[in-house]
């Protein structure tokens, strides 16, 4: 037995070898050559921002360096978001919105399984507490456009790795809004009040539920999400982001 193991390893090791040799992997980002499937070059990782402490301890926006203790940005201190805590990998800027728009718009769907392992990184607390994960939907109309809803990959992936279950139709976007870009942050409250709902309450009800999206900007669609799962019977919902853009204020 231990030689069949032996010999089947070999066989895969060699197999990915040869894969690199046909179709070297590429940086995520960039698509350099990179000796790693999953990974950014050297160039792209130094330009890329990961969010580590010192951050919100609700909202997870990052904050100045020189802070210390329990902190909370001033927009918790002033309205507390009805989710417990987010999270997210990296800061969305001009260096790492090219990733994202692949994924998102971009048809890379092969990209989700990598960025899974980010979030697995960046939101170990906020998994480990979640019962189940329930990715932020897509319109109906705006999913059939896209072809995939790129938070429901996230999810899928990210299960894989964590073992925690998908409720992939937990939440039904009820109706199409208008995009975000450019609203202020009460524009973008009032924009998707309302527009989500439960579709599978019972999956969700007393369960802790980590919300899985690609960018968190204002909190907004998350807040309504969390709103909807909750009122619904949900424990606790908690967020976890791939993206998190650092100045909400000045969000695109």
């Amino acid at each position: 037995m231990r030689l069949l193991t032996s010999f089947a390893e070999t066989s895969r090791a060699a197999g990915r070898l040869l894969l690199n040799a046909v179709l070297p992997p590429q940086c995520l980002a960039c698509s350099a050559v990179v000796d790693t499937p999953g990974h950014l070059c050297g160039a792209c990782f130094g330009r890329f921002t990961f969010i580590t402490p010192p951050h919100c301890g609700i909202c997870g926006l990052p904050l100045d360096q020189t802070m210390t203790g329990d902190l909370i940005c001033g927009a918790c201190v002033v309205e507390r978001p009805a989710y417990g805590q987010a999270r997210a990998a990296f800061i969305y800027d001009e260096h790492s919105r090219p990733l994202v728009l692949k994924l998102k718009h971009g048809d890379r769907t092969d990209m989700a399984v990598h960025l899974a392992r980010w979030l697995q990184r960046s939101g170990r607390e906020v998994i480990e507490t979640a019962d189940v994960l329930a990715p932020v939907p897509l319109h109906r109309w705006r999913l059939l456009m896209r072809a995939y809803n790129q938070s429901a990959l996230l999810a899928h992936a990210l299960a894989k790795l964590s073992g925690k279950p998908v409720v992939a139709d937990a939440l039904v976007r009820m109706k199409s809004t208008p995009p975000q870009g450019g609203l202020s942050r009460a524009e973008r409250r009032r924009n998707v009040a309302k527009a989500f709902g439960v579709h599978r309450a019972a999956c969700i009800e007393n369960k802790r539920v980590l919300l899985i999206d690609d960018v968190l900007t204002s909190g907004a669609t998350a807040n309504a999400c969390a709103l909807a799962l909750m009122q619904a019977g949900a424990a606790a919902v908690n967020v976890l982001a791939l993206a998190r853009v650092p100045n909400p204020a000045n969000a695109l």
